[in-house]
């Protein structure tokens, strides 16, 4: 049998779902698409589109972990191409705050969301 997984989603678990969407919204122009809540409202599932391809990050909050992740050494990582300027987007992550790690010679950089993930930008 020849298997064949095509790409549904990548979760991570954010601390406050509200900043977490501003954020991905601000900085990658990314929308929520859906959403599930548990009944009891121990969970709450957004998941968010970049309005072109079919993949979709999932946003986890979950009611009883207010405390933040152990993300370990941040070498797993999300990466995300940019089709507008590369270098006005740089500078607008810059301005906001959110670089925190440039690379320069091998032109990337990473920006962090609320809760730390590291999010590699690259050129289109």
């Amino acid at each position: 049998m020849k298997i064949k997984g095509k790409f549904a989603h990548f979760n991570i678990d954010v601390t406050d779902i509200d900043r977490s969407l501003t954020f991905y919204k601000q900085a990658l122009g990314h929308t929520e698409k859906h959403r599930k809540t548990s009944p009891d409202g121990s969970f709450i599932l957004v998941y968010l589109s970049d309005g072109e391809s079919n993949f979709l990050l999932e946003l986890t909050w979950l009611r009883d972990h207010p405390q933040p992740y152990e993300l370990g050494e941040n070498e797993s990582h999300l990466a995300f191409t940019v089709d507008n300027d590369y270098e006005a987007t740089r500078e607008y992550h810059r301005e906001m705050g959110w670089i925190c790690y440039e690379n320069i010679s091998m032109g990337i950089y990473f920006i962090a969301d609320p809760d730390d993930y590291w999010i590699e930008i690259l050129p289109h």
